[in-house]
């Protein structure tokens, strides 16, 4: 079957970009099929770091065509922006290159000032939302008044759509002191986004389907991670949209039975941005090198990762709910040099022992990690390109990664280019 799937194993930020840019060499279409410009996919070629939030990581090789889904929600502005970045840089010069679905839904002005009024009205009690608008948008999709790049071609239908949602907004933003946005204001600035982004609309299911008749290959690039996914990750600290695997049958108009095999990603140690439960959490020296070492800032936000031991619990249970095919392990490099790795096998609640997550927030909170030691390494990884010259103790981590959670590492990063990489399986053809 040639699609694969690529999903975060985690809570996000596990170097996806990274991965995606290396099978995107290999395959015809990368495709975008849930989440926003909340996310945010870093890649280093030749030494030059380029960041994309919307736009597939794919974008870098030019005969790759990349699509945003009719799952993802789209700000037609970062959008723009982003595409005359990536121009500027020598990419996206062909116009067919990228493909936007006419069904995805529109981020708002109003969504990204309710999101940011709401988190800041919780004080203490914040979730950690980017403040970007992801959920308002969904929120308006989910309530039938939402906006569509369909609707916002058109220019009439899209002011009674407006209307709409600034009757239902307007006065929400009022409570939190907040003074809502121009309709016409609105209108003249997407009138300027609908022209610019029109050459790049289409229906993309159609556009997929022809592919996958084809034979050519597909790769559908998820957001976020399997412990944010809105009914299966820690809720509430989780975002808008569903994250596993099974949601790219909605979010990009895939049959199942086009449905290939799905790569997870997860780093060699647990990161996660902004509020919620995190059990192997280090607010130690070890915690504060991982962040350091391993550039932990969100490349969306700027805000340092919390970081803590590799957590074998959630990556199991992303294994299971997504189907994993085969696990991409980064930032191994980035363990060297630390005398003892620990990694939680279990948790202990309040004297019980639980083997996966605890859907109760306050259970997973009091969640004491049940660890399993093993020795480190002081050698640099990143000339290595075989798994032979990997050192034994590293070896032997990833195998017993691949033990605890049940899926096969079919790749390993040791650094941050292109080329840093250890390639054991091709996932499309697992």
């Amino acid at each position: 079957m040639p699609t694969l799937i690529i999903v975060g194993a985690q809570w996000g930020d596990e170097g996806k970009g990274k991965v995606v840019d290396h099978f995107a060499a290999h395959a015809d279409v990368v495709a975008r099929y849930q989440g926003g410009n909340n996310a945010g996919h870093t890649l280093v070629v030749g030494g030059e770091r380029t960041v994309v939030h919307l736009i597939p990581a794919g974008v870098l090789h030019r005969g790759t065509t990349c699509i945003l889904g009719n799952g993802v929600v789209i700000d037609p502005k970062v959008l723009c922006e982003e595409i005359e970045g990536l121009q500027e840089k020598g990419y996206l010069t062909d116009a067919g290159q990228l493909r936007i679905d006419e069904r995805a839904h529109v981020i708002l002005p109003v969504h990204c000032m309710l999101d940011r009024a709401r988190e800041a009205s919780l004080g203490e009690r914040a979730i950690g939302t980017t403040g970007r608008g992801i959920g308002p948008c969904y929120e308006d999709k989910a309530a039938r008044r939402g906006v569509r790049v369909v609707d916002m071609l058109d220019a009439r239908y899209f002011r009674d759509a407006l209307d709409k949602i600034m009757a239902e907004r307007g006065p929400l933003l009022e409570l939190y002191g907040e003074q809502p946005p121009e309709i016409d204001a609105i209108l003249e600035e997407y009138a300027v986004y609908a022209e610019r982004l029109r050459p790049y609309v289409t229906d993309t299911t159609i556009l997929v389907s022809e592919q996958i008749a084809a034979g050519k290959r597909i790769l559908f690039e998820g957001a976020q991670a399997a412990m944010l996914d809105l009914d299966h990750g820690t809720y509430p600290f989780v975002t808008s949209s569903n994250t596993v695997a099974g949601v790219v049958g909605s979010g990009a108009g895939v049959a199942p039975k086009h449905v290939g095999r799905v790569l997870g990603i997860a780093k060699a140690y647990t990161t996660r941005v902004g509020a919620g439960p995190f059990p192997t959490e280090l607010e130690d020296d070890i915690g504060a090198k991982l962040r350091q070492v391993g550039g932990e800032f969100g490349a969306t936000t700027g805000r340092p990762r919390r970081c803590g031991w590799f957590d074998a619990v959630v990556v199991k249970q992303a294994a299971r709910l997504s189907g994993l095919s085969g696990i991409a392990l980064t930032k191994l490099d980035v363990l060297s040099g630390i005398p003892t790795l620990k990694i939680a096998t279990a948790y202990d609640c309040n004297g019980e022992r639980f083997d996966r997550v605890p859907a109760s927030v306050s259970a997973l909170t009091q969640a004491t990690p049940i660890y399993e030691e093993l020795e480190g390494w002081t050698e640099d990884l990143s000339g290595a390109r075989r798994f032979e010259e990997l050192p034994v103790a590293a070896r032997k981590y990833i195998s017993r990664i691949e033990e605890l959670t049940g899926a096969p590492v079919t790749l390993i990063s040791v650094g941050a280019e292109r080329d840093e990489t250890i390639l054991l399986r091709d996932p499309f053809l697992l």
